[in-house]
């Protein structure tokens, strides 16, 4: 039996500054931002992160750019989320918004990954979660789930 998907709302740039709910994970990381990026794009991103064990497919062909999109499959199975990119800078940033999910959580969902070199052989990587909860995403479970992907990436990056 094929999954319902409840449909989440687009939103802008905007929305990492207006959003009822954030979460935002800085790690100071001591490799090259070039070498961090290309973890975050390479074909098994944020592998390291224990709730996204089922995977993260890309759904569109490289290069990628501005209308990329793919999906993730988190939590043994019980979430799946399709995601497409509004911003996109090579080497620096890129932002999608959560097209559709599996579950009814967010009105809408956001998220932005950037990363600045801070020296030769270090950067920082700036991740920010931004959301607005249907009622039945509402509470702490939400914070707490996307926390983990913080703590994972920081462990990962060995990143103070």
């Amino acid at each position: 039996m094929k999954k319902p998907f409840f449909k989440a709302e687009p939103v802008d740039a905007s929305f990492f500054d207006s959003a009822p709910e954030r979460l935002v994970g800085t790690f100071e990381i001591a490799r090259p931002a070039a070498d961090v990026w290309a973890e975050l794009v390479s074909d098994s991103p944020l592998s390291w992160c224990r709730i996204l064990g089922d995977g993260i497919e890309w759904t569109s062909d490289r290069p990628f750019g501005v209308g990329t999109t793919r999906t993730v499959k988190a939590l043994k199975g019980l979430s799946e989320l399709h995601e497409y990119y509004f911003r996109w800078e090579e080497g620096r940033q890129h932002s999608f918004y959560a097209i559709e999910g599996s579950a009814p959580l967010f009105k809408r969902f956001a998220e932005d990954y950037l990363v600045e070199p801070t020296g030769e052989n270090s950067c920082r990587f700036t991740w920010t979660f931004a959301w607005e909860p249907t009622l039945m995403g509402k509470g702490p479970a939400n914070k707490w789930i996307l926390g983990t992907l913080i703590k994972d990436t920081r462990e990962h990056f060995n990143a103070a």
